[in-house]
C-alpha cells in the first residue's frame, strides 16, 4: 500500500467514526517518492485481470459461458472495476446482458432452472445476485432501468419471506425447503441498497431491518463469530461449513443498512464478523483467504471457486470504510500473494491465491476463479483514482510453432499499450522486448505516444512483433518479455509464452491446450474434464504443421451433441463428424480419428472446430483430448 493511501484512510476513518469511538491523533507520514505514480500499479493489475475475463464473456448469450448466477456475479465484478477506477470500458457489456437476458428462456437454456423473466428462477438466490448486479450497474450509469429491474427482482424475492417458518427469512428455493445463510444475507443488503437510492422510502428499509433483527437471531451466526450456512428443518443452525461468500454478505448486510441508519451497532457488528474472519483457521491460512476447498486434495464446485470473491466485495467496502489498518494490510496481502503465487502466463488467476498445485490436484484457472481473484486485485486499487496509469498485455500470450529440423521458424504476436493521464496530457512510452538467448524479436524497442480523453478510460494501441525462432531449438516452453515505462515513473511488464512443440497431446482445459486454442468462441469447460460448445458457441483448435508436412491426422476423444469441422485457414469448413442424436448423458464418448491431408493449407496449417449438433438444448459437444501428428513423403 502506498503512504498517500494509507493517510487517506486513517483520515477517512476519523471523519466516518467521528462520535462512535474516540479519536486518536494521527501523526501525517511524508508523501510518496514519487506521487504521479500512486496507486497506477494497481490499476493496471486489475485493468489487465479485468481485460482477462472480458475474453472469456460470450457476445451472443451476453453472459458468462453456461453458469447463470455465476455470470451476475462476473458482471457485478467487472462494475465493480469500473466504480473503482473510474474506466468505463465496459458499460456496454452490462447493458447488452440487461436486455438480452431480461427476458424467460425454458429450462437448459440459461440454466437448468426455467428462467421466468426478469431475472428470476426457482432457486431464489440466484435472482438475488442479479439484482444485486442491477444495483452496482444503476450507481455506474444512473439508468434507473438498473434500478427498477433490482427492485422487480426483489418483489419477487419478498414473496418467500415466510413468518410462519422460524419466524421469518427467505427461502432459499421455490420449494420451501431451506432457509440459509447466502439468501438472506442478500436480501438484508438488497432491501437497504434499494432504500439507500429511493428518495423517501420507508418499506425497504423496514424490511430490511426486520430481516437483519432476524438474521441475527435465527442462530447461523456462531459462537465464534462465523457465519454456518443455514438452518434446520427444527430452525436451529445446521453448524454447516463456514463459506466465505456468507461471511462477506454478513459483512456487507450491515455496513448498508449501517448507512441507511447511522445506527453505530451495525457498523460495530460488520467490524466483529470481519475480525472473526481474519482470526478463523476456516477461512484464513498464513493470512491468506482460503476456502474449505481450496487445500491440495480437495476440489471446488463451479460455484465455490467464487466465493472468495464475494467476501472481498464486501471486506473491501468495510476496509474503504473505517480505513482500519489490519483490513487494509489483508487487503494488500490479498493482492499481492494472487500477483506474485496465482497468476499464469497468460494473465489468468487461479483457484489457490497461494498457488499451490500438484500433479494429482492443480491449480484451477477459468473464468470464475479469474472473477473471483479479481475482486482482490480491485480491492487494492486507491479509492482516489490515480492521476495516470500504463499496462501492456500480449496477444495472443501463448503462441505454438512446429519446428522444421535445420530451419528457422517464426511467429506473431503484438504487445498492446493502454495508458491513463488525467488533464489529457499525452503518455509518452517506451517498449522493450527481449527473448531467449539466440532468438530474435522485432522490433526490439520501439516508443508509442498515446492520447487519453483525460478521464480514467485509457487510450490503446499495440505493436506488432516478429520472433525468429533458431533452427533445432528444442521442444518446451519459451518467454518473450515486454516491459513498457513511460514517465514520470510508470512501468508495466508482460509476457508472453512461445510453445516449441514436435508433438500435439493434450487434454481438454489444461495449460497445455491453451497453445493450441485458436478461438475459444464462448466454450466452456464441464467439470468432468470436457471443452464444451453449446448452442451457438464454439472452440478452435489450430495445429501449425512444419512446412515438410505432407500428410496429418488427428484423434479427438468426444461425447455429447458434436459437430465436427476442419479447414485450412480458420474460415471455410467441412464438416467431418456429427451426432445426429440427442445424446446428453455421454453415453457415445469414444475416440475420433479424423485424416487432416486434405485440410493442410498453403501455410501447412489445419483448423479443428467443434460446435453443437443440437443448438436448443444446452447439450453441445464437448473434447477431452486430443492428439495430432503429421508425416512427411
Amino acid at each position: 500500500m502506498t503512504m498517500l493511501r494509507r493517510i487517506r484512510l486513517v483520515l477517512l476513518s476519523l471523519v466516518l467514526l467521528v462520535g462512535l469511538q474516540p479519536v486518536v491523533a494521527v501523526q501525517a507520514a511524508p508523501p510518496p517518492q514519487n506521487p504521479a505514480a500512486s496507486g497506477a500499479t494497481e490499476v493496471a493489475r486489475a485493468r489487465v485481470a479485468t481485460e482477462v475475463l472480458l475474453d472469456s464473456y460470450d457476445e451472443e448469450k451476453a453472459w458468462f459461458p453456461s453458469s447463470w448466477w455465476n455470470s451476475a456475479v462476473a458482471l457485478q465484478t467487472i462494475g465493480d472495476y469500473m466504480k473503482r477506477t473510474g474506466d468505463r470500458s465496459y458499460v456496454d457489456e452490462l447493458d447488452h446482458s440487461f436486455e438480452t437476458n431480461k427476458g424467460p428462456f425454458p429450462a437448459g437454456e440459461r440454466s437448468t432452472d426455467e428462467i421466468y423473466g426478469n431475472f428470476t428462477s426457482r432457486a431464489i438466490d440466484d435472482a438475488g445476485w442479479w439484482a444485486l448486479n442491477w444495483v452496482t450497474a444503476y450507481d455506474l450509469t444512473g439508468d434507473q432501468k438498473y434500478l427498477d429491474m433490482a427492485g422487480t427482482i426483489a418483489d419477487f424475492m419478498h414473496g418467500f419471506w415466510d413468518p410462519s417458518t422460524c419466524g421469518g427469512g427467505i427461502w432459499w428455493n421455490e420449494e420451501r425447503t431451506y432457509k440459509n445463510a447466502v439468501t438472506n444475507g442478500q436480501w438484508v443488503r438488497l432491501t437497504a441498497e434499494l432504500h439507500n437510492r429511493i428518495p423517501g422510502d420507508t418499506a425497504w428499509l423496514e424490511r430490511s431491518q426486520e430481516a437483519w433483527d432476524w438474521y441475527v437471531g435465527s442462530g447461523m451466526i456462531n459462537g465464534e463469530g462465523l457465519v454456518n450456512d443455514g438452518l434446520t428443518d427444527d430452525c436451529t443452525s445446521n453448524g454447516d461449513t463456514v463459506w466465505s461468500y456468507n461471511q462477506g454478505l454478513a459483512i456487507g448486510a450491515p455496513l448498508e443498512l449501517w448507512r441507511a441508519t447511522g445506527d453505530p451497532e451495525l457498523l460495530a457488528t460488520a467490524q466483529r464478523l470481519a475480525d472473526a474472519a481474519l482470526e478463523s483457521d476456516e477461512l484464513v491460512t498464513d493470512g491468506v483467504l482460503t476456502e474449505s476447498c481450496d487445500p491440495l486434495g480437495r476440489t471446488c464446485d463451479d460455484n465455490q471457486k467464487q466465493f472468495k470473491g464475494i467476501f472481498m466485495r464486501y471486506f473491501t467496502e468495510l476496509a474503504d470504510t473505517t480505513g482500519a489498518p489490519r483490513y487494509e494490510e489483508f487487503v494488500d496481502r490479498q493482492a499481492e500473494t494472487i500477483w506474485a503465487n496465482d497468476r499464469d502466463s497468460s494473465e489468468r488467476l487461479g483457484l489457490r491465491w497461494t498457488g499451490a498445485s500438484s500433479e494429482a490436484s492443480p491449480n484451477v484457472f477459468d473464468w470464475r476463479t479469474q472473477a473471483s481473484a479479481l475482486s482482490a486485485l480491485i480491492a487494492d486499487v486507491p479509492q482516489e483514482t490515480p492521476r495516470r496509469s500504463l499496462s501492456a498485455t500480449m496477444s495472443p500470450t501463448q503462441l505454438v510453432m512446429m519446428p522444421s529440423p535445420g530451419a528457422a521458424s517464426s511467429v506473431h504476436t503484438e504487445v498492446q499499450v493502454a495508458a491513463t493521464s488525467q488533464g489529457r496530457r499525452p503518455v509518452r512510452v517506451d517498449v522493450r522486448v527481449s527473448g531467449p538467448d539466440g532468438w530474435t524479436v522485432h522490433p526490439a524497442r520501439d516508443r508509442v505516444v498515446l492520447d487519453p480523453a483525460g478521464d480514467s478510460t485509457p487510450a490503446r494501441t499495440s505493436v506488432p512483433l516478429d520472433v525468429s525462432v533458431p533452427p533445432d531449438t528444442e521442444d518446451g516452453s519459451y518467454p518473450v518479455t515486454v516491459t513498457v515505462t513511460a514517465r514520470p515513473g510508470l512501468s508495466y511488464t508482460t509476457r508472453a509464452t512461445i510453445q516449441v512443440a514436435s508433438v500435439i497431446d493434450f487434454d481438454a482445459g489444461s495449460t497445455q491446450e491453451l497453445a493450441w486454442l485458436w478461438d475459444a468462441g464462448g466454450s466452456g469447460l464441464s467439470h468432468v474434464g470436457s471443452r464444451f460448445a453449446d448452442g451457438t458457441s464454439h472452440f478452435i483448435y489450430k495445429f501449425p504443421f512444419p512446412a515438410e508436412a505432407t500428410s496429418a491426422e488427428a484423434t479427438l476423444t468426444i461425447d455429447n451433441q458434436y459437430v465436427v469441422d476442419v479447414g485450412p485457414d480458420g474460415e471455410s469448413w467441412t464438416t467431418v463428424l456429427a451426432e445426429d442424436e440427442q445424446i446428453r448423458d455421454s453415453s457415445n464418448k469414444a475416440d475420433h480419428t479424423l485424416d487432416l491431408t486434405p485440410y493442410l493449407g498453403p501455410d501447412k496449417a489445419v483448423y479443428i472446430r467443434m460446435t453443437d449438433a443440437f443448438t436448443e438444448d444446452g447439450w453441445g459437444g464437448g473434447v477431452y483430448h486430443v492428439s495430432a501428428q503429421f508425416g512427411t513423403s
